[in-house]
């Protein structure tokens, strides 16, 4: 039988002419590969292991957190008046003089212990863990050979996304990568700038620097403009500050500078990379839809790349996942659709992710100072919710510059990791129910818009909100905070809800005691019993 008769009796339709050695494979297995265009990656099954998952733990860390001010260091240093930038002159000097590039020549990461973090992160019942191999200020946090301005060859001179994938795989977690820096085309723009006013009026920030610029200089091997890539004439109305965010989709009509297909090209050889050398499960990227999309196709060969790599790795099967945001019907069925510091309010079709951070995604010091992170009770009822709804959380904490993680933050995941081990059972590995949940704190639910920021805006979950997740025939049910009540009444598994079933054994999660009950028409009567301690997150309630 030849190799065309051969294709042709196992079903697969691609013409033999077009089947490079990746082609031949998938045809053999009776599976066509996927091409970068969206009706082929509908084909995409989000994998058992990510629906099964449901929480992440996000390591947000790069050379931005070394100044520990906060989201977008690199950017608003450069914007006059700002309070990064009053901050940077008291500490650094004036950026003409000391720019971003010196932030990472001082970055040493010099206290960062990945395989003490992530036994931190695996006691917290996280099932995955995402580390951030490069952000919107360009520094690739591996060793890459298409960008120099990686952090084996300055900064800390460390293979920052090596060790986290080392101690993360030793202890059987997926592991993420997470990747923006196809926006530091504009994102950066700011670094062109001078000041208006004061005795630097009309000095040039660094971002136009140049290698030939360096003669002397610690940098002098390596040239700014690979780092800020600011050889090119701004966005239209790049002075407003807004405007990054305005022209985040690269939309032309919004005046974005677009750039060069060079820019591109490297971005794409230098994602491929990453993929290539590091093997994720999961690659986040943190961009409309995908890197670049639509000036350019190369976020969509980065997808079916890496899911076709996947199909052959694994016997036909694509067993990676790819985040996008702002996704439309059909890119959802092809990426898995993530919501930056929001959620949905209903059961979603598609699994999804939410992300989001107990304090600023950079380190801002301020936070801890004012004991402002989220309470663990926060994010576990956050997770709790998102679960209910088919959806996986991403929680970033913050790490400092050294690459420490503080007391607060600390106790923050360890508070979380208290509730797990006893709890885990009913969220991981899990599905929704026909239903979500019941109570007060839906019916005020903020509705979802475009890129999520929802978080934070509705009513605080208290007893009277339960929800609900499924495995096989148990049912959990997720009392909200505590009550004063010995009896809890779950309206939706009373006798005359809808698809109803008949309950026959009530436990409590963590004990293997049954509990009384009482199913009657208007609802399923819990009696908590006698000497019960309730803890101040939520109760659950297993259900056969």
């Amino acid at each position: 039988m030849n190799r065309r008769t051969a294709i042709k009796f196992l079903g697969a339709t691609i013409p033999t002419l077009f089947l490079g050695k990746f082609s031949a494979a998938y045809a053999y297995l009776g599976k066509a590969p996927f091409h970068p265009d969206w009706r082929s990656l509908e084909n995409y099954q989000v994998p058992d292991w990510f629906r099964d998952a449901k929480f992440g733990i996000w390591a947000h860390w790069g050379p931005q957190c070394q100044p520990e001010r906060g989201d977008w260091y690199a950017r608003g240093m450069y914007q006059e008046g700002s309070d990064q930038y009053r901050y940077h002159l008291e500490k650094y000097g004036h950026p003409s003089v000391f720019g971003f590039k010196d932030v990472i020549h001082q970055w040493k990461a010099e206290n960062w212990n990945p395989e003490e973090l992530m036994e931190l992160y695996k006691n917290a019942g996280a099932q995955y863990f995402m580390a951030l191999a490069n952000h919107h200020d360009n520094l690739d946090l591996y060793r890459s050979s298409h960008h120099p301005w990686n952090s084996v060859n300055l900064g800390p001179r460390k293979d920052i996304v090596g060790g986290w994938e080392r101690a993360a795989k030793k202890r059987g977690l997926k592991f993420g990568v997470s990747v923006h820096a196809a926006h530091a085309w504009t994102w950066y723009e700011t670094a062109q700038r001078s000041d208006k006013a004061g005795k630097f009026a009309g000095v040039p920030y660094d971002g136009k620097l140049t290698k030939k610029d360096g003669a002397g200089k610690w940098w002098a091997d390596y040239d700014p403009q690979e780092l800020y890539a600011q050889d090119h004439e701004p966005s239209l109305d790049s002075k407003d500050d807004n405007t990054v965010h305005r022209q985040w989709h690269w939309d032309v009509a919004s005046g974005v500078s677009i750039p060069t297909k060079a820019y591109c090209e490297n971005f794409k050889a230098r994602t491929l990379e990453l993929m290539d050398n590091y093997k994720p499960d999961m690659v986040y990227f943190d961009d409309t839809v995908l890197p670049l999309y639509p000036i350019s196709n190369v976020g969509l060969e980065i997808a079916a790349d890496f899911y076709n790599k996947s199909m052959q790795a694994n016997k036909g099967k694509v067993d990676v996942v790819i985040n996008g945001k702002i996704l439309n019907e059909q890119q959802r069925k092809c990426l898995v659709w993530d919501i930056e510091r929001g959620q949905s309010n209903t059961i979603e079709p598609q699994p999804w992710q939410t992300c989001t951070c107990i304090g600023s995604w950079h380190y801002d010091r301020r936070i801890y100072d004012n004991n402002q992170y989220k309470s663990a009770k926060t994010v576990i009822h956050m997770l709790i919710d998102v679960v209910s709804k088919n959806g996986n959380l991403l929680l970033s904490v913050p790490l400092r510059g050294d690459g420490s993680i503080d007391d607060k933050a600390k106790e923050v995941v360890k508070g979380i990791g208290n509730w797990m081990t006893v709890h885990k059972e009913a969220l991981i590995g899990t599905r929704p129910w026909h239903i979500f949940g019941e109570g007060p704190a839906q019916e005020d639910a903020p509705s979802l818009s475009v890129q999520g920021f929802n978080e934070g805006k509705g009513k605080a979950f208290t007893s009277d909100d339960v929800r609900f997740t499924t495995r096989g025939n148990i049912l959990y049910a997720f009392i909200m905070g505590t009550t004063a009540e010995k009896q809890i009444t779950i309206k939706s598994l009373g006798r005359s809800a809808a698809q109803t079933r008949k309950v026959n054994q009530v436990q409590l999660v963590g004990t293997d005691d049954r509990i009384s009950f009482r199913q009657l028409d208007n609802g399923l009567q819990v009696s908590l019993p006698e000497g019960f301690v309730q803890n101040n997150i939520a109760t659950v309630l297993k259900i056969t």
